[in-house]
């Protein structure tokens, strides 16, 4: 069979996928709950890889659930999709991350995913008794500590650990069991992690991180690689970067998965994709735009500047991603953009891979993406919910089957089945 693409779908928030969008009139359900848990039943009948939850621990826009509590409930109506969620390195402890995702993954045989983030949002801090958010390197260096406390302690139980001998009243067998004894920079945690492992052996790590010390993290500890590409060549360019580091770091550059996100509007017609964005488009609210913007673009407040001026030069943030400002500074200054046409231009997408047509233009384009050495899938963003997600399943993964690029059943149960890894 020939090489198939992953997909997910990134379910950022109830309704309206962006904080900068007025929310239309509709008849959505007043649970959010009750929304995905549709939606995400939707992408497991289209054989979607997993569903992906990000998360924030402030208030960004319209208000959220909480990953992991969404995401349990989420593995009691489905059976097969993976179960991506988010928690931050910078405002979390590791004992607590690894058995919550380590119960997330034995609930759902086998289906979780940790999505590890580092915080790129200053208005966190004070949720956590802090008066100014936690450095860009002092972030990075405790998250690659994290990361190696919570996969010390998912790896606390041996192969054949669990032998549940009754008469010798022996649940497992000590030999097997594995204590952390961790004493590092950062944290000091004994271990061993008191939950069992799942069918797949340990929940999957998803990293997102674009700069440089991003980048070399993403490396050394993710499988799965989330990153925002505006054009086929800096996809191109991450990809090779991000494959030769792993290989620099001992790894396969198959036991990591760079999956680019992906904005479609999509039309049973070219017009009537336009039409659908340019509707989305209108709503914008100028402020909610521009504060979008702010915090995108490194936590800056870009208030006292003229909306149909050009972007000013701004530091190196410290707070936010520097991935992130490096693409928009280059937008804005590639394309001679004023603030007012970069918060619109990156209003829906978020400066991510993003593509308005037919369901064959919006194949076509991940086609070309996934055989050119630029994707090994994608991290699908709708619009809106719950009509941009139906929208993608109905019109584009049937195009998607029929070219052979993806499945049209679940070979296996597990994410990292669904994975390749």
């Amino acid at each position: 069979m020939a090489k198939q693409m992953s997909i997910a779908a990134f379910m950022m928030r109830y309704g309206h996928h962006v904080a900068a969008w007025r929310h239309p009139d509709t008849d959505l359900e007043s649970n959010p709950f009750k929304v995905f848990r549709e939606q995400v039943r939707s992408a497991e009948r289209a054989c979607l890889d997993a569903v992906f939850f990000a998360d924030s621990v402030a208030l960004t826009g319209a208000p959220s659930l909480e990953p992991l509590t969404l995401l349990s409930a989420l593995a009691a109506s489905t059976e097969n999709i993976g179960l991506i969620g988010t928690a931050t390195t910078t405002y979390n402890e590791p004992y607590t991350v690894a058995r919550q995702f380590a119960s997330l993954d034995l609930l759902s045989d086998g289906r979780a995913g940790w999505n590890l983030v580092t915080s790129d949002n200053a208005a966190e801090a004070a949720n956590f008794g802090r008066d100014q958010h936690v450095a860009h390197a002092d972030r990075y260096a405790r998250a690659r500590e994290f990361h190696q406390v919570v996969t010390g302690l998912w790896n606390s139980w041996g192969p054949g650990a669990f032998v549940n001998d009754k008469r010798g009243t022996l649940p497992y067998d000590p030999a097997k069991l594995h204590t952390l004894n961790h004493r590092g920079d950062h944290f000091a945690v004994a271990g061993p992690l008191n939950v069992a492992p799942s069918p797949q052996g340990r929940p999957v790590v998803v990293q997102a991180g674009g700069s440089e010390t991003g980048r070399d993290l993403a490396a050394g500890t993710a499988e799965v690689v989330f990153t925002a590409q505006p054009t086929l060549a800096k996809a191109q360019a991450f990809y090779r970067d991000i494959k030769d580091r792993v290989i620099a770091k001992g790894r396969s550059p198959d036991a990591v998965k760079v999956m680019p996100g992906l904005f479609a509007v999509v039309g049973r017609t070219q017009e009537e994709a336009d039409a659908k964005f340019a509707q989305l488009q209108s709503l914008i609210e100028p402020k909610a735009g521009l504060a979008l913007l702010g915090r995108m673009i490194g936590n800056f407040d870009l208030s006292g500047y003229p909306l149909d001026g050009p972007l000013p030069e701004l530091p190196q943030t410290q707070d936010g991603q520097r991935s992130r400002q490096q693409l928009l500074t280059d937008l804005a200054q590639g394309e001679n953009l004023t603030i007012r046409q970069l918060y619109e231009r990156i209003a829906g997408g978020r400066g991510h891979f993003t593509v308005v047509g037919t369901p064959e233009l919006v194949a076509d384009r991940m086609q070309e993406w996934f055989a050119q050495g630029a994707a090994d899938g994608f991290n699908f963003m709708a619009p809106a919910l719950p009509g941009g997600l139906d929208d993608f399943l109905e019109l584009v993964i049937p195009e998607l089957q029929r070219r052979g690029l993806f499945r049209t059943s679940y070979a296996g149960s597990t994410l990292r089945s669904h994975l390749g890894l």
